[in-house]
């Protein structure tokens, strides 16, 4: 049961109810006969858009999304308080500190403990003792009864304070809990958060301890500061397109990988959200699939991540480091989502807007734990300057005589009349009972100069904190700067910020298939071992076909596949740069039309989608194809034709220098409307002296 009532009409969500009210649309007949918990008839459909949206309300302000103020979910804020609850200086039991927070939190011990050890390994604010599991190896902690917890010195600083702190009635209404915690520093930046709700996510990227008090201190100086994340597991992280934490921003991360021999690599850093079980799982997938060639993995990791890949013998260790890149988890791509609850509604922000608010909240407390402080020093000061009074001018002894209550106190206020200018605020009932309580013997051992000394300590403290009100950004300012001087060592950046390109799977996949073809027949594959050999693929690859009909397609390699009978040309198609080559062809356009020379590059093509590189007419035939790096030097070819009457000319020179080199769907130029015989590619020394 939720402790409070949650709005049933949740705003800044977007939850579709139309498939449940369609549900509900041919039970009619049933939707009659039901009741609510009232007696009253009601539809289904109307019950459970209500239910439905405070269900989902509740998710997202009690359970799933943090608060913007202190930066915690509802089960994290709880645990905190019930462990200052049990503090004491000392450890105590987890499975006590669950027990405890049950008081707060209506769910089971399981959800309670769970989010304690998780709190527990951000290794912030839960000062820890005994095995609470391996963040690196992905290892799970000890039951709650073996380990033991305490709250770490910085969460004491930064954390609590039950004179700030605004307090509600706990589920059953029998404890008070905190509404929020007057948390003094940006906690949800620096510990992140992920969690799913109805129609909603949030998930917010650690960011560096040191960096977010610099941010912190710098934006109190009007500066702009920028915050990047960095992760627990190190590794190498680039945040080009990280956006400010905005919705769609993405951190790209990256296993630290060395090379320790020539055939052994190193990974010595994670990339964040992996343990060194699933990034091994990962690469003996993709050793299975063929995608990566290594001889065994070892996990030697302890307090430090290693893991080491050797590599088979000829093996290159920067490819293999690449192909681990490309087809391991050893590189991701993290997206982020930063949401939190302000004014009881789910926001947006970025990570800049949420590192203002944490400043501006921490300026405010700090501000009010200043005014607090000055009404309580002024307090002490009031007293103790009526009590100094009261003992040195004796006025106590006036009351001797007095016979009725009243009297004793209207004595007492007569002999601080003339004083009471001396005061910074009235002299009430209240302060002269006080003065009544003091005993005797107190008042035989007053010493004046002690008394003028707290006083005068007491002014001086209030000056003080006058002066800080009255500065109260340079305090805060002073404030962060210490908290980076007693907390910040050992919190250096553990991931290096770097800016690399994503590895094209295709540049580092391990060719080890061989491309085998039946020209005649048309079929080609990596299974037809027994006809010719084309070239060493891999099954990444595509596969790029033209045949004498002029129709050129585009296929994923695969054991075996038809591409149309009497191939002229098969390869591996480059599509990251379809026109890294260029190709000659001289064809017929129909059974009886004119021979026309193209000159051409493929540009992008669709995968398994066949296209005409003659005008498509029936009987069309390719005398001759050839292809070249673009750039390079074109073929020159003979064309030879058919003997005639009246043709004189039975051969011609073509030059594809000579022709502009255009896109496959164009035609072509026409070279001769005579039938052609053959065409033969001129060797180099017959192309020079036709050229000369």
């Amino acid at each position: 049961m939720p402790r409070k009532k949650t709005p049933k009409n949740a705003e800044n969500l977007e939850l579709t109810l139309d498939a449940a009210k369609a549900a509900s649309t041919d039970q009619e007949t049933t939707d009659e006969a039901l009741f609510d918990l009232t007696g009253n008839s009601g539809h289904v459909n109307e019950m459970f858009s209500e239910w439905f949206l405070d269900y989902a309300s509740y998710v997202i302000l009690e359970r799933a999304v943090p608060h913007a103020n202190d930066g915690l979910k509802p089960v994290q804020r709880r645990i905190l308080h019930s462990m200052k609850e049990l503090e004491d200086g000392r450890y105590n039991k987890v499975a006590n500190v669950i027990g405890n927070t049950m008081k707060y939190h209506p769910h089971g011990d399981a959800s309670i403990g769970d989010a304690m050890v998780q709190l527990g390994q951000k290794d912030l604010l839960i000062d820890m003792q005994g095995n609470w599991g391996n963040t690196l190896t992905g290892d799970s902690a000890a039951a709650a009864r073996y380990i033991e917890a305490r709250l770490s010195k910085f969460a004491l600083d930064i954390v609590f304070n039950p004179k700030t702190t605004k307090w509600l009635s706990s589920y059953d209404g029998r404890n008070k809990e905190p509404e929020t915690l007057p948390v003094k520093f940006p906690l949800l930046l620096a510990q992140g958060a992920e969690g799913i709700a109805v129609g909603l996510s949030c998930k917010i990227l650690p960011h560096n301890f040191i960096e977010l008090l610099d941010g912190c201190i710098a934006l109190l100086r009007k500066e702009k500061p920028e915050i990047v994340p960095d992760f627990p597991t190190g590794g190498i992280a680039d945040a080009s397109e990280y956006n400010n934490g905005k919705r769609g921003g993405r951190v790209k991360v990256r296993a630290r990988i060395e090379t320790r021999k020539k055939n052994l690599l190193a990974i010595t850093e994670l990339p964040f959200g992996k343990t060194t079980t699933s990034l091994i799982d990962s690469i003996l997938s993709a050793n299975d699939k063929g995608k990566i060639k290594i001889s065994r993995v070892e996990d030697n990791t302890a307090d430090k991540v290693e893991i080491l890949v050797y590599l088979p013998s000829g093996s290159d260790a920067e490819t293999s480091e690449q192909a681990l890149y490309a087809f391991t988890d050893c590189e991701l791509s993290v997206s982020t989502n930063i949401c939190v609850i302000e004014n009881e509604k789910p926001h947006f922000f970025s990570a800049a807007d949420l590192l203002y608010l944490a400043t501006e909240k921490t300026r405010e407390l700090l501000q009010l734990e200043l005014e607090i402080q000055l009404s309580e020093l002024e307090e002490k000061w009031h007293f103790s300057s009526l009590e100094k009074i009261f003992i040195e001018k004796r006025i106590y002894r006036r009351i001797e005589e007095e016979e009725t209550w009243e009297g004793v106190i209207t004595t007492v206020d007569k002999g601080l009349a003339p004083y009471k200018k001396l005061f910074k605020r009235a002299i009430t009932e209240d302060d002269i009972l006080r003065l009544l309580e003091i005993k005797i013997k107190r008042i035989s051992k007053f010493d004046t100069f002690k008394a003028d000394e707290l006083i005068h300590n007491l002014e001086e403290a209030i000056t003080e904190t006058l002066k800080n009100l009255k500065y109260l950004t340079k305090y805060a300012i002073k404030w962060f700067t210490e908290l980076k001087k007693n907390y910040g060592k050992g919190r250096e950046r553990k991931t290096e910020l770097a800016s690399f390109e994503k590895v094209v799977a295709q540049d580092v996949v391990i060719a080890n298939e061989t491309l085998y073809v039946d020209k005649k027949e048309g079929f080609a594959g990596t299974s037809m071992k027994k006809d010719e050999a084309v070239c060493k693929c891999s099954s990444l690859d595509d596969i790029i076909a033209i045949n004498q009909e002029g129709t050129l397609i585009v296929s994923k390699v695969s054991p075996k596949a038809f591409f149309g009978k009497n191939i002229l040309h098969i390869d591996i198609f480059n599509r990251a740069e379809p026109n890294a080559l260029t190709y000659c062809m001289v064809y017929r356009d129909g059974r009886t039309g004119p021979t026309l020379v193209k000159h051409f590059t493929t540009g992008g093509v669709t995968r398994d989608k066949e296209y005409d590189l003659t005008k498509g007419k029936p009987g069309s035939r390719v005398f001759y194809l050839s292809c070249y790096p673009t750039g390079g030097r074109p073929d020159a070819v003979k064309v030879n034709l058919k003997p005639a009457p009246r043709l004189r000319k039975t051969e011609e020179d073509v030059f594809f220098k000579d022709y502009a080199i255009r896109g496959r769907g164009t035609g072509g130029n026409i070279l001769t409307k005579n039938s052609v015989r053959n065409v033969v590619r001129m060797t180099k020394a017959a192309r020079e002296d036709a050229e000369n």
